[in-house]
């Protein structure tokens, strides 16, 4: 349960030969993809509608192993003439210099498809914001391959020239697919760098961020923010990232100062934990998030039209807190609930970066535990497992604060800790959640149902 190095060697080894022998190639040309999944302290559920946000990347997540599909080796005969070996390729070459080949270390089967077929974007009910997947259709959508198709597509759809595809192996930290910790959107992006790699494209964090949401908001038909990618992206060693999701602006907060923060002459560390509650469910798939958003959108329109801005877009962050004071009446109690935790978390945020800066962990832990029970109290997000795992994450021994990872629908919760307590804490949530969930609790392997996690780096391509 404890917090380890990642990716390991012998991980990055292992990934290395599996590629190698899926294109035939040497160990060395192989190249790796490391995508941290993220965790949101604070700002959860609100950077759609353009609020601020806190998150930071952990040390696990995404590996995709990848080679270029091919180099342009010309074949030819050895009596067909100079001219002949400069431009008669063969079909079979040319085929395989556009494929994407990839298998997964979760997932069954394999993925191919060509990059020169332009990868069509997902059809949306636009009448209820979802996807339109019905029996066969919904199996195809939450399909593992999708996200390489998607990636392609935000690549053509911004006029990025592809002309090789790759061949790839991808596998995620070990139980924690449909966790809520991003791991769509970690899949998402490493898609995305291992494509630009391999045609020499030249992309910023930024520029990504923008393609990984095509994927999901265009693609995928999923009408989710930019934080999650932005975490991956942007993150830094320790650091809380802030964003605000509007501007788009961000700054790193640079670890706290904790030499000072001792009780009983102990020195307070941190550790994070993840608590996995054994429901899973592609985010993609669920209408609760959707429903959820067009319903902020709708509060922002009724906002906005209450004080004569109707050409305004329907966001609550176009909406001035005084302007939500005033006329929040005209609000029904769901969409007051909608509201009302966009503006109390803002507020967490930006009081939760005072507290970080300061070293200040418990006051920060308290804010976000109040987040989590504002997602389920206003945001009317989580279901029972999901809501008792976080109850019991705060009544574990050296928790700060603990709240749901991702839209509390699936996956797991996650809690910051005290870290001379961590293994302590894992122990006690893993016995309660027994209890309580038993069914449930079964479907999880004990050794990684609470896991102890550190601080991550951005998403990178390892070499060499």
């Amino acid at each position: 349960m404890d917090g380890f190095a990642w990716p390991s060697e012998s991980e990055l080894h292992s990934l290395r030969q599996t590629v190698a022998g899926m294109a035939g190639r040497t160990i060395e040309e192989v190249r790796v993809v490391v995508c941290p999944y993220r965790i949101c302290p604070l700002g959860a559920h609100i950077d759609h509608q353009g609020g601020s946000v806190s998150a930071m990347t952990i040390n696990m997540g995404i590996l995709l192993a990848f080679i270029p599909s091919g180099t342009l080796q010309l074949v030819g005969s050895t009596y067909s003439g100079i001219r002949c070996q400069f431009f008669c390729l063969t079909a079979r070459a040319e085929i395989t210099y556009l494929k994407v080949t990839l298998r997964s270390g979760q997932f069954k089967g394999e993925v191919t498809f060509r990059i020169d077929q332009f990868q069509k974007q997902k059809q949306s009910e636009k009448a209820n914001g979802m996807p339109n997947v019905k029996g066969s259709q919904l199996e195809e959508e939450c399909n593992w391959g999708a996200y390489a198709r998607g990636a392609v597509y935000a690549l053509q759809s911004r006029g990025c020239n592809l002309n090789q595809g790759i061949t790839g192996f991808i596998r995620g930290s070990e139980g924690l697919d449909s966790s809520g910790l991003s791991s769509s959107a970690a899949v998402g992006i490493a898609y995305l760098l291992a494509l630009e790699s391999a045609n020499n494209l030249s992309v910023s964090p930024t520029e990504n961020i923008e393609y990984d949401r095509v994927i999901e908001n265009e693609y995928l038909g999923l009408n989710n923010g930019i934080l999650d990618q932005s975490a991956i992206l942007l993150s830094s060693y320790g650091c809380l990232t802030f964003m605000n999701c509007k501007t788009k602006e961000y700054k790193l907060i640079h670890p706290p100062d904790l030499s000072k923060n001792h009780v009983n002459g102990v020195r307070k560390s941190y550790k994070i934990l993840l608590a996995r509650s054994g429901l899973k469910l592609a985010l993609a798939c669920d209408k609760g998030y959707n429903c959820r958003v067009a319903e902020c959108k709708k509060a922002a329109r009724i906002l906005l039209d209450a004080c004569g801005k109707h050409h305004v877009e329907p966001l609550l962050s176009n909406v001035e807190q005084e302007v939500y004071e005033a006329h929040k009446d005209k609000l029904d109690p769901v969409l007051a609930g909608r509201a009302e935790h966009y503006y109390s978390e803002n507020m967490r945020v930006m009081q939760g970066l005072e507290a970080w800066t300061l070293g200040r962990l418990d006051e920060f832990g308290k804010l976000i535990s109040a987040s989590g029970r504002s997602s389920i109290e206003n945001y009317e997000c989580g279901c029972e497992p999901l809501i008792q795992l976080y109850e019991v994450l705060l009544k574990a021994p050296g928790v700060f604060g603990a709240r749901f990872s991702g839209a509390g629908f699936r996956g797991c919760c996650i809690a910051l800790v005290d870290g001379n307590y961590a293994k302590d804490a894992a122990s006690f949530v893993l016995k309660e959640y027994r209890r309580l969930q038993p069914e449930l609790a079964s479907k999880i392997e004990p050794e990684t149902a609470v896991l102890i996690c550190d601080s991550g780096h951005c998403a990178r391509i390892i070499t060499g």
